[in-house]
């Protein structure tokens, strides 16, 4: 039985006595021996007291020291969870701050509060908050900090997940792929030292910055996870206690360090600490039987220290292009959610809200081998019972809260209403450009030169596009090219710019990375050399799996009539991300500027071409009143990008289906004129119009959406 941590003094000689003490304590050695989950509550304090010496961090624990009058503690004893000395169930959910709008965190807080939910999981992007190196960025959709505040006030505890790997569905799980551009490569999630030296780099900035919100502290963080099913993935013991000492050495010894692993022997004996250093906690497939994963998930902890945990309760699952909507059955999922909460198990909805996947951050899977790629959806409503755009009048949350309402120790608040949407009807556009006459009226844009291609990461463009320039002798009889190895997707043009009137770039084709193929080039008399352009397009890195180490661009030799074609040229192309700082974007600008309501109701046939170009066009919205969220119809359309005043919404692919709409939440919107911008890269509509609706589609494509029973 754990031994119960004493209360805190309120007297002033305690108080001091505490300060004392947590004045003379040591650093940690990187590979000391591990603490238990039980060690004694002054160990934590000297642990924690070396990160003292930041002035913010001292004033915000001393502020919760003298701010909680009685004893906080969140531990595991009796193989239950206990809460200031009181029985505990979890029931909470996987909401992620970087999925929605930091105007919309409360509203979709409140969404779960409604569930009854009484604890949020979240997990902690890398990549978000470090985009380049030394770069960090905590603010706006990335202030963390704001958003545990948030859970907190609104009286949620929270599971913090924070990497170094995340999955979630999100681009690399969370690394940032400027990782990938380290040479000699490392290998992420293993016991490298040159990856531990970026890992510790990195929590030493994090740790800190959330040690102040431990429950221990007044916080809401009741347990920290330090790696995420890693039994799926590796068996580096050394990296698994290397993590567990970083995170001690950091948030200090009370606070419950947990793993998440699939419900079998083989992923928990790979991915799991065995006895009572590190929580281990299952997730399994809904409609399982849960009581024998629980039983095994007791040889993983010591005795006394494995309440049943379900750390994601799959309420929905995922979808990738060109396949049919995934969808569970309400009662199936609230029966199976039941049936863990029945027998006094915790669980964890994933999602209880799934969000978006805005600007370039969406991630991917492959199956049997790198080249059956499969890419993530924008839309990361996941089924989930607080839908993309925070709608809770469906079944799904009704049969949960249903469920939920039995087992809940605290009143549960009424249900709210969904937020008014509105569509703002048919928003006319206008060409502004055709790609390559973009780049060229761009002051600057970087280049960087190379005897072969080299990757995106390499060039220094993480997301987006990379477009390789090289050129060759004309033949009479044209030529084949040939590209073993595109991430991800690569459209093919030539011209000649010793033609009379300067021969626009000829599309040739298309090379996809799940179904490569050699391009013949088409015979052109040219007095020059041939200009060749590859434009390729990152369509997200893979997540989850062996083939995680997922380089962008092209990474191999380009072969033209089996010989290799040397002497490249890589252009950046400037497309904001999510958490690009400022976020005014010069390629944006150029492609809207001059935008006017008679231009972009021109004649439409005047305006569609097949090289890639950008399209611009503007709605109004003549009362504050009614701003409100909004869905982008793309039908008619074939592939790209879209911002909404200047913020990247995201990827649209109605050709490829089941997405048809982007999400567009009302902050993004403003009283007056709105802009849109498409970098359309294939087929435009040919009126050229998209519409704004007030409801999400995913009958695109040959998808159909399907119950997914599990």
């Amino acid at each position: 039985m754990a031994r119960k941590r004493s209360s805190r003094s309120t007297t002033a000689f305690i108080f001091f006595a505490f300060l004392s003490i947590i004045v003379v304590c040591a650093f940690v050695p990187v590979f000391a021996p591990l603490p238990s989950l039980t060690s004694h509550s002054n160990q934590s304090r000297r642990h924690s007291s070396r990160h003292k010496k930041d002035g913010v961090l001292a004033a915000n624990q001393r502020l919760f020291a003298v701010s909680n009058v009685t004893a906080r503690n969140f531990e595991i004893s009796n193989d239950m969870f206990w809460k200031d000395g009181q029985p505990f169930q979890i029931i909470g959910g996987d909401l992620h701050y970087f999925r929605v709008l930091p105007e919309y965190w409360e509203d979709r807080l409140l969404r779960a509060k409604a569930l009854g939910l009484n604890t949020i999981q979240t997990y902690v992007p890398w990549n978000l908050h470090e985009p380049k190196p030394g770069k960090l960025v905590f603010e706006g959709i990335a202030d963390i900090v704001s958003f545990l505040k948030l859970c907190h006030k609104l009286g949620f505890l929270v599971m913090l997940r924070p990497g170094p790997y995340i999955c979630a569905e999100w681009d690399l799980g969370g690394f940032p792929a400027w990782l990938l551009a380290i040479k000699p490569a490392i290998r992420l999630r293993s016991s490298d030292p040159d990856f531990l030296h970026f890992v510790e780099r990195w929590w030493e900035i994090l740790l800190p910055t959330v040690a102040p919100l431990l429950y221990e502290n007044g916080g809401p963080i009741i347990m920290v996870q330090i790696e995420n099913e890693y039994g799926s993935y590796g068996n580096d013991k050394p990296y698994l206690h290397h993590l567990v000492t970083l995170a001690r050495g950091h948030l200090g010894d009370d606070i419950i360090l947990y793993t998440t692993d699939g419900g079998s022997r083989d992923t928990l004996e790979k991915g799991t600490i065995r006895g009572d250093v590190v929580f281990s906690a299952v997730d399994f497939t809904t409609g399982d039987d849960p009581r024998p994963i629980f039983e095994l998930q007791k040889e993983f902890n010591a005795p006394g220290k494995s309440p049943p945990l379900s750390a994601e309760f799959y309420t929905g699952w995922l979808t990738h292009w060109g396949e049919k909507l995934a969808e569970t059955n309400a009662k199936f999922t609230a029966a199976a959610l039941e049936n863990i909460l029945a027998q006094n198990g915790s669980a964890v909805l994933y999602m209880a809200h799934g969000g978006t996947n805005f600007g370039f951050y969406s991630g991917a899977n492959t199956g049997g081998d790198e080249t059956n790629y499969k890419p993530d959806l924008t839309s990361y409503d996941y089924d989930a019972p607080i839908r993309e755009s925070g709608d809770v009048n469906n079944a799904k949350f009704k049969e949960l809260r249903k469920v939920i309402k039995q087992y809940s120790t605290a009143s549960i608040p009424s249900v709210p209403s969904d937020n008014e949407k509105t569509g703002y009807g048919l928003i006319h556009l206008q060409r502004k450009g055709l790609f390559f006459d973009i780049l060229n009226r761009l002051d600057s844009i970087e280049v960087v030169e190379s005897e072969n291609p080299i990757s995106m990461e390499s060039v220094g463009q993480m997301f987006g596009f990379v477009l390789y320039v090289s050129e060759y002798p004309s033949k009479e009889d044209g030529s084949i090219l040939f590209i073993p190895k595109v991430h991800d997707r690569a459209q093919v043009f030539i011209s000649c710019s010793s033609e009379d009137n300067g021969r626009r770039p000829i599309f040739v084709g298309t090379i996809e990375r799940w179904s490569n193929r050699k391009l013949g080039l088409p015979k052109t008399k040219c007095v020059s050399n041939i200009s060749l352009y590859v434009l390729v397009e990152n369509m997200g890195r893979v997540n989850y799996g062996p083939y995680m180490f997922d380089r962008k661009g092209i990474l191999s030799f380009v072969y033209l009539d089996g010989r290799i074609l040397h002497q490249w040229k890589m252009l950046s192309i400037p497309l904001n991300n999510l958490n690009k700082v400022p976020r005014a974007n010069p390629i944006i600008q150029v492609a809207y500027s001059e935008l006017t309501k008679t231009s972009a109701r021109r004649k439409a046939k005047e305006n569609v071409s097949e090289e890639p170009a950008f399209y611009a066009g503007h709605f109004s919205i003549d009362n504050v009143n009614h701003v409100k969220d909004t869905f982008i119809s793309f039908r008619g359309w074939g592939k790209g990008i879209a911002f909404v005043n200047e913020f990247n919404i995201g990827r649209y692919w109605p050709m490829m289906g089941p997405q048809c709409n982007l999400y567009v939440p009302a902050p993004i919107l403003q009283h007056g004129e709105n802009i849109v911008v498409l970098l359309e890269l294939e087929s435009p509509n040919p009126e050229l119009v998209i519409h704004s609706v007030d409801q999400p589609e995913f009958t695109c494509g040959s998808s159909i959406a399907h119950v997914r029973q599990l």
